[in-house]
């Protein structure tokens, strides 16, 4: 499975052939470096590393500046790791090498996005999980509106199950969404519009994959 590494520039809206106006997510994909380049021989599966961003030196620990050097690039930010990569781009795929996205995808392409979901902190069961509420407030019921109310929870179990809906931690989950189409590649300015939205806040790391 190819892909590429970007960063979220933010949304805009473009219209398709068929004159519909599309939301679209605008990425700025790449250029990736080629970081490392796994075989069946050595690692027992085929696969590419590709290294996005720039890392200060002064933050990087030895053991990846090492890393890096020996693809003669500086230290990266990013680092992600694509299977099968070899088999579509056997003729680009080298240690130092760098993958444009123009190289990867083009217009009318379907591609999953990956990315960190912005995170919410801890939320109540209304916001978390749809709940409706009460939905009144008469008969003494004052402060109950966005409650979740009982459980259900007696001397049996004594406990609460696991994936119970209540109130917790919301967002800053890996997501994925899937089959978003191509709408527009930009090579000379590395970047890449795609339908729909994409999870993450702007500037956020985006990995797209084939």
């Amino acid at each position: 499975m190819s892909g590429i590494i970007g960063k979220k520039v933010g949304m805009t809206s473009i219209y398709s052939a068929d004159g519909r106006n599309v939301a679209c997510t605008v990425i700025e994909a790449g250029p990736c470096v080629i970081t490392q380049v796994k075989d069946k021989d050595t690692d027992g599966y085929t696969a590419v590393q590709l290294g996005f961003g720039e890392r200060k030196e002064k933050n990087t620990p030895k053991p990846l500046k090492g890393h890096f050097s020996k693809a003669n690039t500086t230290p990266k930010k990013e680092v992600v790791e694509f299977r099968n990569f070899r088999e579509e781009f056997e003729g680009q795929v080298a240690l130092g090498n760098e993958i444009m996205v123009g190289d990867v995808f083009k217009e009318g392409d379907f591609v999953d996005a990956i990315g960190t979901s912005k995170g919410k902190g801890f939320q109540g069961v209304v916001k978390r999980h749809n709940f409706a509420g009460v939905g009144q407030a008469t008969h003494g019921q004052h402060n109950r509106l966005r409650a979740p109310g009982s459980i259900g929870g007696a001397s049996y179990p004594a406990r609460v199950f696991k994936g119970m809906r209540m109130a917790g931690r919301m967002g800053g989950d890996r997501v994925t969404v899937l089959n978003l189409e191509v709408m527009k590649v930009v090579p000379e300015k590395n970047l890449i519009v795609i339908s729909g939205s994409v999870p993450g806040p702007k500037n956020s790391v985006i990995v797209l994959e084939k």
